[in-house]
């Protein structure tokens, strides 16, 4: 039986990406399935971008024996302003300071920051199982940890305002990533050591796309694990300090472009 759609002679390497590549062709048009497979990624991303974090099952989710969760929000009175205004994003209001500070220790090694970002169900999904893979890790190094913090309407730089508030020596800012098109649910890892007011992204190391189809839990907790206890032996992050782990072997197969 024929079909409207001719595919493209590329199509085997839809095997290996996500990306929308070697699609075929209707006519001179894009297949239909494609097309309406674009619109439900592209409402997905946007939905991401504008759906609030459900803190309260945050909290739950993250919560263990032992364990102290706040909650605290941006300088960003609602999502609007924090689309428009990162600035503000970067910041903390005036309440969530005061309550940190008075939930600070004197002093720590490691804070942990939950903050939603451009897409609140990349935390909610994935904040969780990956903080269990990460002090799963950690306990036999002895990392002593502030409570954790939920941060609403927050970007990557508000860690080092937290991390400075809880007497941190190292913060990780556990975020949202801005959606793609195939990742809509994708969290990001953002390192800095001694945090503090004015540090740029040349003072983090970043682990991204960590997500059921990108980077496993067990793979960034290896990761951040080898960053942090590098970070603690050196006292530097950021540029300076580079993640040394071996990479996973390179796919295995036939090349199809050389049959």
């Amino acid at each position: 039986m024929s079909t409207p759609v001719t595919p493209n002679p590329w199509r085997e390497l839809r095997a290996l990406t996500q990306a929308r590549i070697a699609l075929g062709r209707a006519g001179v048009s894009m297949p239909t399935g494609a097309q309406l497979a674009f619109q439900l990624a592209h409402a997905r991303a946007r939905d991401a971008v504008h759906m609030a974090l459900d803190v309260p099952a945050l909290h739950a989710a993250l919560a263990r024996p032992g364990r102290v969760v706040l909650a605290a929000h941006s300088a960003c009175a609602d999502r609007a302003t924090y689309l428009q205004r990162p600035d503000l994003g970067r910041q903390l209001d005036a309440p969530s300071c005061a309550a940190l500070a008075a939930a600070a220790p004197a002093a720590c090694e490691l804070a942990l920051v939950v903050a939603d970002g451009l897409s609140a169900p990349a935390v909610a999904q994935h904040a969780a199982p990956f903080i269990d893979a990460l002090q799963e890790r950690l306990a036999p190094d002895g990392w002593g940890t502030a409570p954790i913090v939920i941060v609403q309407q927050a970007r990557v730089a508000i860690g080092d305002q937290v991390g400075a508030i809880l007497n941190a020596r190292c913060v990780v800012v556990l975020i949202g990533e801005r959606p793609g098109l195939s990742s809509p649910d994708s969290m990001g890892l953002y390192m800095t050591w001694q945090p503090g007011p004015g540090l740029t992204d040349a003072h983090r190391n970043c682990i991204s796309n960590v997500r059921a189809a990108g980077v496993s839990y067990r793979e960034a907790a290896f990761k951040l694990h080898y960053l942090l206890d590098q970070a603690r032996g050196r006292g530097l992050s950021g540029v300076a300090l580079k993640d040394e782990t071996q990479a996973p072997p390179a796919r295995s197969g036939h090349n199809f472009l050389l049959r």
